[in-house]
């Protein structure tokens, strides 16, 4: 079983750096083609963020190994708010209380009823992803038009107090990247997806026939936890500089986009039964720990460093409940 840990964890190194590298080149392509940076952070920025969860997602339902798939976005949504919110609370605490998270907050609440709903009718079908494509459509028309008009906005103020206007800047966006190394980047980001994700599903289902559980069990702990990494970065980062709307609205955004984007395209490579234990379980697991963040929306609650330290404990209580 060591060699399968072994494989699995190379595969999920290899997917982050993959994933990094794609974005760097989609990014700094884009921005090369003239496409304005506004269109670049809601499209590109996003979807190649989430690219690591949807590789191993579409895998996962071609080696007909659909727990994983299942499981690492059920697994990965508790951990972004449990874990993902909570290790930087406990490191600088979040001062949520200016950030202005509500509507994209209450988009995610209703992604979350719509996929519990979808899956217990499932086994979830290319119809069933092809209604939460749908409802991801309205959620990027929707981020789409309230970005271009806050942009609007502050360029607008930025005018009357400064003639300059300022360039909105997204990472890992360099406007002196040389075109071979845009290329670099988006070759192995292509080639390193496809390969990262083959390596931690493969070995992941090995690991869990070996050690007794099942293959969505692998997928809600081991696998949701190692592609949450980046969200934790980002968070950690953020709460370091004080910035708690990136951490909150990095969490946020990434829940709804798993539940409508990975699941919905992973549904159009295959049918995914659900396992029983999930819509008994995990689901309401998963839902209760989106409600946690009502307070910090709604209310202006600062995250601090003992509410950091109760949603750690309660997903280290959640992955015990899991395992055991």
């Amino acid at each position: 079983m060591a060699m399968d840990l072994f494989f699995a964890l190379l595969g999920l190194v290899i997917l982050l750096l993959a994933g990094d590298s794609l974005v760097r080149g989609a990014v700094n392509l884009s921005l090369r083609l003239g496409v304005p940076a506004l269109i670049v952070s809601l499209t590109i920025v996003a979807f190649g963020t989430s690219a690591p969860e949807l590789l191993i997602s579409i895998q996962a339902v071609m080696d007909h190994a659909p727990g994983i798939a299942l499981g690492n976005v059920v697994g990965s949504n508790t951990a972004n708010v449990l874990l993902v919110l909570g290790v930087p609370a406990i490191i600088s605490g979040l001062s949520t209380e200016e950030c202005d998270s509500r509507r994209t907050y209450v988009f995610m609440l209703i992604a979350s009823v719509l996929f519990i709903a979808v899956a217990f009718l499932g086994p979830i079908t290319w119809v069933h992803g092809l209604v939460l494509l749908a409802a991801l459509s309205v959620v990027l028309w929707d981020a789409f038009h309230a970005a271009r008009n806050h942009r609007r906005e502050t360029l607008n103020a930025a005018a009357v107090a400064e003639p300059e206007e300022e360039e909105e800047e997204i990472e890992g966006a360099d406007p002196n990247l040389p075109w071979w190394k845009i290329g670099l980047f988006l070759a192995l980001g292509l080639v390193g997806l496809p390969l990262g994700a083959q390596l931690l599903v493969e070995h992941s289902e090995n690991i869990a026939r070996e050690i007794g559980v099942s293959e969505t069990v692998i997928g809600l702990t081991l696998v949701a936890l190692g592609t949450s990494l980046p969200e934790l970065a980002t968070t950690v980062m953020a709460a370091l500089r004080r910035q708690a709307d990136v951490a909150l609205g990095n969490v946020i955004g990434s829940n709804m986009f798993n539940l409508l984007a990975i699941i919905g395209l992973a549904s159009l490579v295959g049918d995914m039964p659900v396992p029983a234990e999930m819509l008994v379980f995990d689901l309401w697991v998963m839902l209760a720990a989106s409600l946690i963040l009502l307070p910090f929306v709604f209310r202006g609650w600062n995250m601090t460093k003992g509410w950091g330290i109760a949603l750690t404990g309660l997903y280290v209580t959640y992955v015990v409940a899991v395992l055991v």
